[in-house]
């Protein structure tokens, strides 16, 4: 009998699994390219290192492998889609180890993939890895208060350790666990020698990154500054507290359910500590104005708890016949609005439901204002679109120019998209964006430049023999509408020279200390 529920319940958990990744891939129409970050973060699979402006080096090391596989969409998109069904995996373990049966279980998957995880586990982002991080951590902490054995802090530690390589904002939780420890009963882990030999672990696993922030200059510090700056400053506080229910839309009621069932549940009185980190982080990150979506790796613990105590309250008499309700309520407000959180309709007729993005508050961008379609659908458009452009525009530059022949982009996705869509059949492009700055070839000798973007500045103009534009991107609800591909020729000798000037010096603005001396 155990045997049989054993093999139902595995059945059952590679069911979830399996609809879990072929769901991502039906939810983005094929009118859509990459995102503009996809584009970043597989080149930087081509130029390994142990850090980089905007992220970690793990994200790196994944593009690697999408590039031995191939590097077809197929694979980007299916790294994000096994980091979320890992994550479900996790949510399952925690589930059974507080009690719940297959229903439970069912009910805190069926969560998870009608929530905005799937959303999240579209694109390929750090995101998804970090929510899986994020998930494990609080998986070992409950084994180890559960238990009290020291090894669930030696491999907190590990998670965190790479988690740290993934993303910084593992931090925050790890932050968040501390605070909450030392304000709880359980204050006396401070006194347990493996939550210090976890902390090295740690330390140990991100300190190659740790270095390379070291010797350039903390440039993390300037992102950050940069993303206050540029994205934060329109993030509203309420807002952020309000989408945290938002994310889960019809299943929010679970996420009350766990904390009525931390705070109430005799049984879960072990645990309140993480209804107290919850708080804690969600503190912390309203602070730091930090985007809505960041606080999504708090949720598989929580939905745990409450898929698990809702699954008791509804175990006996007449009340177990609502459990099918239950799931009902769940997943028909996300098949309502499949067509609205997901990129499934084409363009033209996203646009045309833009009362139904509105409502969702999705219209408007980190700029602060209203678009005609949400931000991270503008950002999969046009990129095919440009990349030919510059396509066109290298095949007119003369055989025996080429090889001092410069591809410049105005901003990373730009540059991504080039090289991800050409390349193989014309020099990698750059940019001033980003970690391309760190990329650019040698400038001795430059006779023609192709340039994605706006035409040059004033100050290049008088340098610039002939100027012709090649074309222009014309997908209107694309984010790079306008973008023009220019091939420019009759250089001066003084271009390069500028040019590794300017290098020079966006380089240098990256480190931390240089950065606030400007």
């Amino acid at each position: 009998m155990e045997l049989n529920q054993r093999r139902t319940s595995l059945l059952l958990l590679l069911l979830f699994l399996v609809f879990k990744i072929v769901f991502q891939y039906t939810v983005v129409n094929p009118a859509y390219d990459l995102h503009r970050d996809e584009y970043l973060h597989l080149d930087m699979g081509y130029h390994l290192a142990a850090g980089y402006l905007s992220v970690p080096p793990f994200t790196a090391f994944n593009s690697l492998l999408v590039r031995w596989l191939g590097g077809g969409e197929f694979w980007v998109r299916f790294f994000p889609a096994l980091y979320g069904a890992l994550t479900m995996v996790v949510i399952w373990r925690m589930v059974r180890f507080l009690g719940g049966g297959l229903y439970a279980q069912a009910l805190a998957l069926t969560v998870f993939v009608c929530s905005a995880f799937s959303r999240l586990n579209v694109l390929y982002q750090p995101n998804s890895f970090d929510v899986l991080t994020w998930a494990l951590i609080c998986w070992l902490m409950m084994r180890y208060l559960q238990s009290q054995q020291g090894k669930w802090l030696l491999w907190t530690g590990v998670v965190a350790g790479i988690g740290l390589l993934n993303k910084y904002t593992v931090a925050v939780l790890l932050a968040g666990w501390l605070a909450a420890l030392l304000l709880s009963s359980h204050r006396r882990i401070f006194r347990e020698r493996d939550l210090y030999l976890g902390a090295l672990i740690a330390l140990v696993l991100a300190a190659p990154n740790l270095i390379w922030q070291v010797q350039q200059g903390f440039p993390v510090l300037h992102h950050m500054n940069e993303l206050v700056a540029t994205q934060l400053v329109h993030v509203d506080r309420m807002d952020f507290v309000t989408d945290q229910f938002i994310f889960f839309l019809g299943g929010a009621f679970l996420i009350v359910a766990a904390f009525a069932g931390l705070l109430f549940y005799w049984p879960y009185r072990l645990y309140r500590v993480v209804l107290l980190m919850y708080v804690l982080v969600i503190l912390l990150l309203v602070y730091m104005r930090a985007k809505s979506y960041y606080a999504l790796g708090l949720y598989p613990v929580l939905i745990a708890f409450g898929c698990a105590y809702w699954e008791r309250v509804f175990r006996n008499g007449w009340n177990r016949y609502l459990r099918v309700l239950w799931l009902a309520v769940v997943v028909v407000p996300f098949v309502y609005l499949l067509n609205v959180v997901f990129p499934v309709l084409g363009p033209d007729q996203a646009r045309e439901k833009g009362a139904k993005f509105a409502a969702l508050g999705m219209l408007r961008w980190e700029d602060g204002k209203k678009h005609a379609l949400p931000q991270d659908f503008a950002d999969m458009l046009g990129w095919k679109e440009a990349a030919q452009l510059v396509m066109q525009a290298w095949q007119r530059v003369p055989e025996q120019a080429r090889k001092n022949t410069l591809v410049i982009c105005d901003n990373y996705g730009q540059a991504g998209a080039v090289n991800y869509f050409n390349r193989g059949r014309m020099p990698a492009a750059v940019s001033f964006s980003a970690d391309y700055v760190y990329w650019f070839p040698k400038l001795d000798t430059l006779q023609y430049i192709v340039l994605l973007g706006n035409e040059p500045s004033e100050g290049y103009r008088p340098l610039i023999g002939r100027m012709e534009v090649v074309g222009t991107v014309q997908d209107a609800l694309a984010r790079e509408y306008g973008s023009s591909v220019y091939l420019l020729s009759g250089l001066s000798p003084q271009v390069p020279v500028l040019l590794k000037k300017g290098v020079q010096e966006k380089q240098q603005s990256y480190h931390w200390k240089q950065g606030e001396r400007r």
